[in-house]
């Protein structure tokens, strides 16, 4: 029975991963009003072109990962191992909304903006994806590093350079990304063990997980907080970032503590999508009420 146009058009739609995106351009968007005062015009292109490389790189996530996809039970349903789609034109679609974006970025903002964009896309597939994944429990501290672009892309969209507090944005998600990513892998444990993904719990245990989160987060910490000491946020800025930092502080020293990490490791999980996003309205908001 051939396919509805609905059907085929929500299946690539779910191949882009929107609600991973929605994040990952809150730390795009975030920056340009950090940097300056971006037009409409501007923050259309580079929503648009962050949206098609990170859609694009998640498709061919989907296209490299069709094989544990298909014993994981929280992917068992994407549209590679439900048969719905064939795998080779997830990839064709993947590396299309890759070129896509390239090209938009590169004609419309600037070189360097496609071209950070197109590092981020090449780390998350072949560094996490394609190598890192599956050989060590490191992969999402080394392999993570692919969110932690779209706030130098951003950042490049708006003033053609990179900076110090660039280079700390770009920090900041990368210290961010193993406590928020170990915090749903300790309650996926036996997904990734089916498709013999070594991730941290599998490999170091539990408490060992926990207590590199500890860290990650005391790092995360310090990190959102430098920028204030050379001037590149102010007194609102800083007193956000405490606050969310030490309500995050808490949520990982809860799941150390609980006789069951579940409820506390779930919790983590969620707040530090919402810890992420507003420490980067705070930016703005701190930035805004200085000019």
């Amino acid at each position: 029975m051939p396919r509805s146009s609905a059907g085929l058009l929500r299946d690539l739609v779910a191949l882009t991963k929107p609600r991973i995106i929605s994040l990952l351009l809150v730390t795009t968007i975030a920056p340009m009003y950090v940097a300056g005062t971006p037009s409409l015009s501007l923050l259309l292109l580079v929503s648009i072109g962050g949206y098609l490389m990170a859609g694009g790189a998640n498709a061919v996530n989907m296209y490299l990962d069709r094989d544990i996809d298909d014993v994981m039970a929280r992917t068992r349903l994407r549209p590679i191992p439900s048969g719905r789609m064939e795998a080779l034109a997830v990839l064709a679609f993947g590396v299309a909304l890759a070129v896509a974006a390239t090209w938009l970025l590169a004609q419309f903002v600037n070189v360097l903006t496609a071209a950070l964009a197109l590092g981020g896309f090449y780390f998350y597939v072949f560094i996490y994806t394609r190598w890192l994944k599956r050989t060590s429990p490191q992969n999402i501290v080394i392999g993570g590093a692919a969110g932690a672009f779209p706030p130098l892309v951003g950042w490049a969209a708006m003033t053609g350079s990179l900076d110090l507090t660039a280079v700390f944005l770009f920090l900041m998600v990368f210290y961010w990304t193993p406590p928020h990513f170990w915090a749903l892998a300790l309650l996926k444990q036996s997904d990734y063990g089916r498709a013999g993904i070594p991730m941290a719990p599998l490999v170091w245990g539990a408490r060992e997980t926990m207590d590199q989160m500890l860290w990650y987060t005391l790092i995360l910490v310090a990190v959102t907080v430098l920028p204030v000491a050379f001037g590149a946020f102010g007194p609102i800025y800083l007193v956000a970032a405490i606050v969310l930092g030490a309500i995050l502080l808490r949520g990982v020293l809860k799941v150390r503590s609980a006789e069951s990490f579940t409820q506390p490791a779930w919790a983590t999980y969620k707040y530090s999508l919402l810890y992420l996003a507003l420490l980067f309205v705070a930016m703005v908001v701190d930035r805004r009420a200085t000019l």
